[in-house]
C-alpha cells in the first residue's frame, strides 16, 4: 500500500518543479532530473521534519514547509549542476 507522504511528495514535487519552469521559462532535457530531485527532496523534507517536530503549515502528518524547502534545495542543486556541466556546441553546416 502507498502511503500518503509519498503521494504527497509527488504532488508538491510537480508543483515547484512547474513554478521553476513557469519562472525559469524552460527546463528542457533536465526536466526528469529536475522532479526526481524535487520529489526526493520532497519525500526527505517531510521525515526531516517529522523527527524534529517542526510542523508549522501541515496536511495531516505531512510536513508541507519542510518538504517544499527541501524541494527546492533539489531542484536548486540540479540546476546548479547543470550551469557547471559542460554545454553543448553544436557544429556548423559545411557548405
Amino acid at each position: 500500500m502507498i502511503g500518503p507522504a509519498i503521494v504527497l511528495a509527488a504532488v508538491f514535487a510537480v508543483l515547484h518543479v512547474a513554478i521553476y519552469v513557469l519562472v525559469r521559462g524552460r527546463a528542457g532535457a533536465r526536466l526528469p532530473l529536475l522532479l526526481g530531485a524535487a520529489f526526493l527532496g520532497a519525500w526527505a523534507g517531510d521525515a526531516i521534519g517529522g523527527r524534529l517536530g517542526v510542523n508549522p503549515i501541515a496536511i495531516g502528518d505531512f510536513n508541507v514547509l519542510a518538504a517544499s524547502l527541501l524541494a527546492w534545495v533539489g531542484i536548486g542543486v540540479v540546476a546548479v549542476l547543470a550551469i557547471l556541466g559542460p554545454t553543448r556546441r553544436t557544429e556548423p553546416d559545411a557548405r
